[in-house]
């Protein structure tokens, strides 16, 4: 089990990795910065306590943003972008986790914080990326596999993109995957 301080609770027995902390600041009246929240972040776990963790720390519909206004609080949702937006998320991946093959309409940057993550790509390429390493993956069909014997734990920032069209005019569609129900 991984040793917390006692500001960070694991988020499941399996998981083990500490629940994120989220700080976001703010403006007074007059302008002055401070901050509005620190907190906890508990993570959404669509696919059962062994699955997948997802964390949606800010999502907007469009860009740019309004740095006076609050995001709307989509924190039980699988983290996808707005067709406008952007959004910054976690996933946390445990020992054994597999994402389904999927693309999504977004300019992805991806950073692993903690552990290692196999990403395969449909023409048949995998590399392994590890804690302090990045990806920035534009709108490919790719699954996530961690075949590690830890918890892998992404962060991501998704910008909405336009469609990939190749060279020979195919556009390339969204192929998105559902929690299970």
């Amino acid at each position: 089990m991984f040793l917390n301080s006692s500001r960070f609770a694991p988020i499941s027995t399996t998981a083990q990795l500490p629940a994120p902390r989220l700080v976001v600041t703010t403006h007074t009246a007059d302008g002055t910065s401070v901050i509005a929240s620190d907190s906890q972040i508990t993570p959404f776990q669509p696919l059962g306590p062994k699955g997948s963790a997802f964390v949606r720390f800010n999502s907007r519909l469009s860009v740019p943003v309004s740095n006076t206004s609050y995001p709307p609080d989509l924190s039980a949702t699988l983290p996808r972008c707005p067709p406008q937006g952007v959004i910054f998320c976690t996933t946390d991946f445990p020992p054994g986790a597999q994402a389904p093959m999927h693309r999504t309409q977004t300019l992805d940057y991806c950073a692993v914080i903690s552990g290692e993550i196999v990403l395969a790509l449909d023409g048949g390429q995998e590399t392994v990326i590890r804690a302090g390493e990045f990806i920035v993956q534009r709108g490919t069909n790719h699954s996530w596999i961690n075949r590690s014997n830890s918890v892998c734990r992404c962060v991501v920032v998704m910008v909405a993109a336009e469609k990939v069209v190749t060279l020979s005019a195919k556009v390339l569609e969204e192929t998105v995957f559902q929690a299970k129900k």
